[in-house]
């Protein structure tokens, strides 16, 4: 099965000029803990994403006013993403791999979805690596993945 099977389109997103406070707002109202950035241009093109880990280590632990913090000061851009052409198997295989639970899907460089651990436990062929990927993410950080 392909992610765009599986996905969630049209997804909420930021841009680097964007407040903290923005960011963390979408998160609040979409209940996620993780918010997609796009270039600043319109045209979608996948910056990277921030996490409410981010917010937090990043800005709040330093004290920075989340009201007046562009996201650009704070948000990750190295982001492992998929292709809505990606195979489910390959896309649990970079979770694991990665340690993350969410997939930009990204078709030539603009965002246009998002792949959860969860959409891919939806389906009952995948449970399994589903799995797989979930206890992979949950080991404890290792030196060879940094």
């Amino acid at each position: 099965m392909k992610i765009r099977d599986l996905m969630t389109p049209d997804v909420e997103s930021c841009t680097t000029n964007d407040t903290l406070q923005q960011a963390a707002q979408i998160m609040e109202e979409l209940d996620v803990g993780i918010v997609p950035i796009v270039s600043n241009d319109g045209s979608q093109r996948l910056e990277g994403v921030m996490t409410d880990r981010d917010i937090v280590i990043r800005a709040v632990a330093k004290g920075m006013d989340v009201n007046s913090t562009k996201v650009s000061e704070c948000y990750t851009d190295q982001v492992v993403s998929v292709t809505p052409d990606t195979d489910a198997h390959e896309a649990s295989k970079l979770m694991a791999t990665h340690q993350v639970r969410r997939l930009p899907v990204v078709q030539d460089g603009r965002l246009v979805g998002i792949c959860a651990i969860g959409d891919l436990a939806v389906e009952g062929i995948h449970e399994d690596e589903a799995g797989y990927a979930l206890s992979e993410i949950s080991e404890p950080d290792r030196a060879d993945l940094h």
